[in-house]
């Protein structure tokens, strides 16, 4: 049995991934820049050849989402390279509406699509866990979430629920060629959000809604570019004025049941002590 490589393997998607599958038995390395079983680095390709050694499946990663960048190049030369090594499968991690041309994405879709080998694509929404491992994080910590939503709402998704839909796409034929748009059960606010988690933990969280120069200017204060930092300020505004608020059937299509709520996740992050 050929391993499975996944890329970002220590990441929020790919270490439970790589969790799920070792879990059912399957044969896993997981590849990064540190931590991981084989060091791998997409701006080295150096570093390609040792971690596609005996891959028969990849997940893949682009972590750079901003737009007209050169480095979005990095995936569809790596899928060339992966399906001469051998690797008959990839799954990659994308993002809504990927599929239009000019998305930062967008190319890195078609390399997979045009591969000549089974492929699937995620499309996931907001992360959950953006609260209790990510950016959100310290504002949950602060008792301020300053984001520059608005009351806008967004159905946010469980991680966990797209390392299960990665780890079947990994390993069973069913879903080849399908696109997955994944999101969770219902849309709520991030002042809902707040009020969930502060319910959960007893701390005192609110959500504030900031103009997007105060939270740009913040977020360069904090270390992010000010391209990063306005991109991310430009994504948020969308959800404030109602973008990304559909529900989509994506976990349901790939899994057979519905996503998990946010309540759930909330529960367990809680218990797990993540915001202590």
């Amino acid at each position: 049995m050929k391993n499975i490589l996944i890329l970002g393997g220590t990441g929020k998607t790919g270490s439970r991934i790589a969790r799920q599958l070792k879990a059912a038995g399957r044969p896993v390395r997981t590849a990064s820049r540190t931590g991981g079983d084989i060091r791998f680095d997409l701006d080295d390709p150096a570093t390609w050849e040792a971690a596609l050694d005996g891959a028969g499946a990849a997940y893949l990663v682009e972590p750079d989402l901003r737009p007209a960048t050169d480095r979005q190049a990095r995936v569809p030369r790596f899928v060339t390279e992966a399906v001469t090594a051998g690797v008959r499968r990839l799954v990659l991690l994308s993002a809504p509406r990927a599929g239009e041309k000019g998305h930062p994405l967008h190319a890195v879709e078609q390399a997979v699509r045009g591969s000549g080998v089974d492929w699937a694509i995620l499309r996931p929404n907001w992360f959950s866990q953006n609260f209790s491992e990510g950016p959100w994080r310290p504002g949950v910590l602060a008792g301020s979430l300053a984001l520059p939503t608005g009351d806008g709402r967004t159905p946010f998704l469980d991680a966990e629920d797209i390392a299960e839909v990665a780890a079947a796409a990994l390993t069973e034929d069913r879903h080849s060629g399908r696109i997955y748009e994944l999101t969770g059960p219902r849309a709520i606010s991030f002042g809902e959000a707040a009020h969930l988690i502060a319910r959960a933990t007893g701390r005192r969280i609110q959500h504030v809604d900031v103009d997007p120069d105060t939270f740009v200017r913040r977020q360069v204060a904090a270390g992010a570019s000010p391209d990063v930092a306005r991109l991310f300020a430009d994504i948020l505004m969308a959800i404030g004025r109602g973008s990304g608020a559909a529900l989509c059937d994506g976990v349901q299509r790939a899994l057979g049941r519905p996503p998990r709520p946010f309540e759930d996740f909330v529960t367990e992050a809680a218990a797990a002590g993540h915001w202590t």
